[in-house]
């Protein structure tokens, strides 16, 4: 009988350690549970931007609780290559796509294209930029359609919202003549200058004008090269009258 006894106490004892040893699996899963969820909450408090680039300043403080209805944390901008947008006329566009007859020799010459950029204090930035794309439609309140350059942006020298001036040559014109534009009169969709002649007396008449460069203007007919204009009180002047000339001299822009 006592050793009966013994064989079942013995049994009970293994039914508790079995029970403990459950319990304690069990602990051990809702600890390894416990940790998880940590990992993950800690990963919520890392945000990884999708794109390389520059981080603006913090909209959020430390410690803040965001998500999807609490705004911006801060902004990414890609910088390098940077993207310059600017506007040329809807003529000047016009004038640029009819030069070339079908869609692979536009393209190529897009791709030949090469932008200046002239920076707010003057200077000339180092890289030189590549057409990146014409956008989709005219602006009907200005008659002009944006245009994007890219530059290399090496060192992020260049920011997002800084003021520019972008320049290229898209077309070449050998001896063209020019004239100041201040010596053009437009009138009723003409062009008129007042011409003098060898006795310095004036003369009105109309010519074709063509492209604008700086401050100049490319005369294509009307006007022989080595004639003299006004440049100084055109509208003054009358057919007839006979004037005291001085040579012109272009003020540096």
């Amino acid at each position: 009988m006592a050793a009966k006894a013994q064989v079942q106490a013995a049994a009970a004892a293994v039914g508790t350690a079995r029970a403990q040893i459950e319990v304690s699996t069990a602990s051990v899963a809702s600890a390894k549970a416990a940790v998880e969820t940590a990992q993950v909450n800690l990963e919520f408090t890392k945000l990884i931007a999708p794109i390389e680039g520059i981080a603006g300043q913090a909209l959020q403080q430390v410690g803040a609780l965001v998500g999807p209805a609490s705004g911006a944390v801060t902004t990414v901008s890609t910088v390098d290559p940077i993207k310059a947008y600017f506007t040329v006329s809807e003529q000047e566009y016009l004038d640029f796509h009819r030069r070339y007859a079908d869609q692979t020799t536009l393209d190529a010459e897009r791709k030949q294209l090469r932008f200046e950029l002239i920076l707010s204090d003057g200077t000339v930035y180092q890289h030189i930029g590549s057409f990146f794309f014409a956008d989709r439609e005219v602006n009907q309140s200005t008659g002009a359609i944006r245009v994007a350059a890219l530059y290399p942006n090496p060192g992020n020298i260049l920011r997002p919202g800084v003021y520019g001036k972008v320049r290229a040559s898209t077309r070449t014109q050998i001896g063209a003549l020019l004239i100041p534009q201040r010596a053009v009169n437009q009138l009723q969709g003409s062009y008129q200058v007042a011409v003098v002649d060898s006795e310095n007396t004036v003369a009105i008449r109309t010519v074709t004008v063509g492209d604008r460069v700086g401050s100049m203007w490319i005369v294509t007919s009307g006007l022989k090269r080595g004639e003299r204009v006004v440049t100084e009180g055109v509208q003054s002047v009358r057919p007839g009258v006979t004037v005291t000339t001085k040579p012109y001299l272009q003020k540096e822009s």
